[in-house]
């Protein structure tokens, strides 16, 4: 890591904290209108694919900023997903049948969220262009 000025250090972190009020509070609203572990889900899966999109971007676009990445991926989404609401709520759904559905689904909308991202992120970057180590 290069050294930074203590000035551009401290941005950083003033842009991650708005960030994260952001995104816990847009969380906390998510849950007013969807409560439970079904809420807990769409927030789950909607990061996913924002963070995908967010992470794939940079790799194959690089158009928007750092501090934009920062604000967004490490102050929002980490604020507005959120892993140990959806642990406490899979534990309290009413029976073992449930508590298998909400993981798998948690894990598999998560994991296709994130590809949809890298697909959005590669037309938003102009083309399919492919990443490295892969066709």
């Amino acid at each position: 890591m290069t050294d930074r000025h203590p000035i551009l250090r401290l941005e950083s972190l003033a842009l991650v904290a708005v960030g994260g009020f952001a995104g816990a509070n847009a969380r906390y609203l998510v849950g007013q209108f969807v409560p439970g572990a079904l809420g807990t889900l769409a927030v789950n899966v909607l990061g996913s694919f924002l963070l995908g999109f967010l992470l794939y971007e940079a790799i194959l676009g690089g158009v928007i900023a750092q501090e934009t990445r920062a604000v967004l991926g490490t102050g929002f989404l980490s604020s507005f997903t959120t892993y140990s609401t959806f642990a406490l709520e899979t534990v309290l759904l009413d029976s073992p049948l449930w508590m298998v559905g909400n993981v798998v689904a948690s894990y598999g909308l998560g994991f296709a969220a994130v590809l949809v991202g890298r697909a959005v992120a590669r037309v938003v970057a102009g083309g399919h262009r492919p990443l490295e180590g892969t066709a």
